[in-house]
């Protein structure tokens, strides 16, 4: 009678391991933490920097990430929310500095981000310049010289 139990209680643990497995494996991996830099420039794009949009003195409403490509020869910015929620006023522009060429620009009404926007690597000499925004609340900065 020990084994007969003895092997009930293996296999009910494998098949509750098995189940976790399950998921496990269909919890998506991509799940975006709110806030945080959401892949939206693409594959092979890496985070050089990040400027806080703030609320209020201590609260951060969204933040603006600026990514890049050694593939692409690309620089990329998305401004993302903090916590996304109905849609608001969203703004995300990329460009170069000091001489402005065309800014890279996208505006809307959204949930939880805006962008992705592009924008070529700058000639020596020229250095990107960023800006996000939400709701009221706005942010630049700039660098990233080649």
């Amino acid at each position: 009678m020990k084994s007969i139990r003895h092997k009930a209680a293996t296999a009910g643990a494998l098949a509750i391991l098995a189940l976790g497995g399950t998921l496990a494996a269909t919890t998506p991996a991509s799940a975006a933490t709110a806030g945080a830099y959401n892949g939206a420039c693409g594959k092979g794009y890496e985070v050089f920097t990040s400027t806080p949009i703030k609320s209020s003195q201590t609260t951060v409403a969204a933040t603006t990430y600026v990514a890049y490509s050694s593939a692409d020869k690309q620089w990329c910015a998305v401004t993302v929310r903090s916590k996304p929620g109905a849609r608001v006023f969203m703004e995300v522009t990329l460009d170069t500095w000091p001489t402005s060429s065309t800014p890279e620009r996208d505006a809307g009404s959204y949930t939880t981000f805006a962008g992705p926007v592009y924008k070529d690597l700058p000639k020596p000499g020229l250095c990107m310049t960023w800006s996000g925004s939400i709701d009221i609340n706005y942010n630049s900065d700039r660098g990233l010289c080649p």
